[in-house]
């Protein structure tokens, strides 16, 4: 008799977190009818004492915001590349109740690019500076030959960039957002900003654009993304993003491999259709 295993998205906001819909999937589609996959609202005042009442059961965790650097301190180790961001999205519980932590945003946004034939480029852009920006810069590290230009709105979040890009061994040059229209013209523009905040660019994309990865899921597209398709650039988009990371999840919580990205596209996209 199969014993049952639990996993769950934590996060505050967490009620829109598309991660039951894209893990629910993969079970179904792994024959895993033992395993289950809930949401729960966790701030980080209460995220210690969830930890506290879980039980042999639990397989995994997915963290979204404002989780993923609270979390470190309740872990037993985290990845290299996890803590490359200082920033945990996966906690994987061993059988021997150890809790390790890693960070599947970074490879999975390589697997996105990946999968759209963005395996190198000469140079990049990023829009934004928060901690999206931080795991695309290091996924950048391993794709981008040259420089990366962060267009950022305060001195503060320009320091901030300075320094994740000596940590990740990339060359970060940094410029003010009033000339993100500038962006536009590298070879790949990544676009980590909040839900409206690109919209005016949409104006200012060239006619012979790149390759722009938005990692906004919803709203969908974007008017960015929208105008960036009209004039023929590849697109990559947030669900893109969303499941490839998840992947990667499920393999490390499961032990399958490989996770069934087409099912678990198609049920995302089923269900942002559905809203």
């Amino acid at each position: 008799m199969s014993t049952h295993r639990r996993a769950a998205v934590l996060g505050s906001p967490i009620a829109h977190s598309l991660s039951p819909v894209l893990h629910r999937a993969a079970y179904a589609e792994l024959g895993l009818d033992h395993w289950s996959y809930d949401r729960f609202e966790v701030d980080e005042q209460a995220l210690p004492g969830f930890f506290e009442g879980l039980d042999g059961s639990w397989a995994g965790l997915s963290l979204t915001m404002p989780l993923k650097r609270a979390v470190i301190p309740l872990l037993d180790g985290i990845t290299d590349t996890a803590a490359s961001v200082e920033a945990v999205n996966t906690v994987v519980f061993g059988e021997d109740g150890r809790r390790t932590g890693d960070n599947t945003d970074i490879p999975g946004m390589a697997a996105a690019l990946r999968e759209r034939g963005v395996e190198k480029v000469e140079s990049a852009a990023i829009l934004g500076a928060g901690a999206t920006a931080s795991s695309a810069l290091a996924a950048l590290a391993a794709i981008c030959a040259g420089p990366v230009t962060a267009y950022v709105r305060s001195a503060a979040r320009a320091d901030e960039m300075r320094g994740w890009g000596e940590r990740l061994g990339v060359d970060v040059r940094v410029a003010d957002w009033a000339e993100a229209d500038r962006a536009l013209t590298a070879p790949l523009v990544i676009a980590t900003t909040p839900a409206g905040a690109a919209d005016a660019l949409a104006e200012a994309v060239p006619e012979r654009p790149g390759t722009l990865f938005d990692v906004l899921y919803e709203p969908w597209p974007t008017r960015l993304a929208s105008a960036w398709a009209e004039r023929d650039g590849a697109v990559v988009g947030g669900l893109d993003l969303l499941v490839h990371q998840a992947v990667l999840q499920v393999e490390q919580m499961a032990g399958r491999s490989p996770a069934p990205l087409a099912a678990m596209r198609k049920a995302g996209e089923e269900a942002l259709a559905a809203r």
